[in-house]
């Protein structure tokens, strides 16, 4: 048993370049949430559900962490930081790491019944702060999850999947093959598809604003030229 903790703490230690010791690591609220869980999945397991959603209030009040007692873990999960939840039918590998104010969220079935209706997780797989993986899901092993990704559909095994919103309109998960950075997705990689789409809109509204100024009757005033969306934007940053 002392020989599997330390080879946890130290696949943190891996992970995590922040601590100076094991006895850091042993206080990480992640680590306690972990280990409270397997006490409350013990309990699950053995149909004392009272007890099992006790430890589990417990662990969440002391760590931040809310795992329900059913969800299945593997080995050397670490949770960074915390503020995640991770619902009852979730499935975790082994190795995997899991950023800040993550969530491996649910469907409401329209028979009431319950099922499989979480996320399953595979080994090695990183999930960047804030992202939200919906659903019966399936994140292939290696895969990695950006930051802020709102993750609905499966996860190809070694992908990178970023997840796009823009105000309350989700839009989909784009796959890329770079690098990943754990708590951010680089400007370049996330914001290239949007930007290419706003300079297509600009150019079009550019040929629109010629058209219509051609059917416009000799000596009104002219239109106004329209403003670029990034002159648009520093305008509103100075205001």
């Amino acid at each position: 048993m002392w020989d599997r903790l330390i080879a946890y703490l130290d696949s943190i230690h891996a992970r995590d370049p922040a601590p100076r010791s094991r006895w850091e690591i042993l206080i990480y609220p992640g680590v306690w949430a972990l280990g409270l869980h397997r006490l409350a999945h013990w309990l699950f397991e053995a149909e004392m559900y009272f007890l099992a959603r006790l430890v589990n209030h417990i662990s969440r009040w002391l760590t931040g962490i809310d795992i329900h007692p059913g969800a299945k873990i593997g080995r050397h999960l670490f949770i960074d930081h915390g503020f995640s939840v991770i619902g009852e039918t979730a499935e975790i590998g082994d190795n995997v790491t899991i950023y800040q104010c993550v969530t491996l969220g649910g469907t409401n079935p329209t028979s009431g019944k319950g099922g499989k209706r979480h996320p399953t997780l595979g080994d090695n797989v990183i999930v960047g702060s804030g992202a939200q993986i919906l659903g019966p899901v399936i994140v292939g092993e290696r895969a990695r999850i950006g930051a802020g990704a709102i993750v609905t559909d499966d996860v190809p095994e070694g992908a990178t999947m970023v997840g796009l919103k823009a105000r309350s309109t989700l839009v989909p998960a784009e796959t890329y093959v770079r690098e990943f950075i754990p708590y951010g997705t680089p400007c370049e990689e996330a914001c290239e598809p949007t930007a290419q789409r706003i300079d297509e809109l600009e150019a079009r509204l550019a040929q629109l604003h010629a058209e219509l100024e051609k059917m416009r009757p000799a000596g009104s005033d002219p239109l106004p030229e329209p403003v670029p969306a990034r002159s648009r934007k520093r305008s509103g940053s100075r205001s």
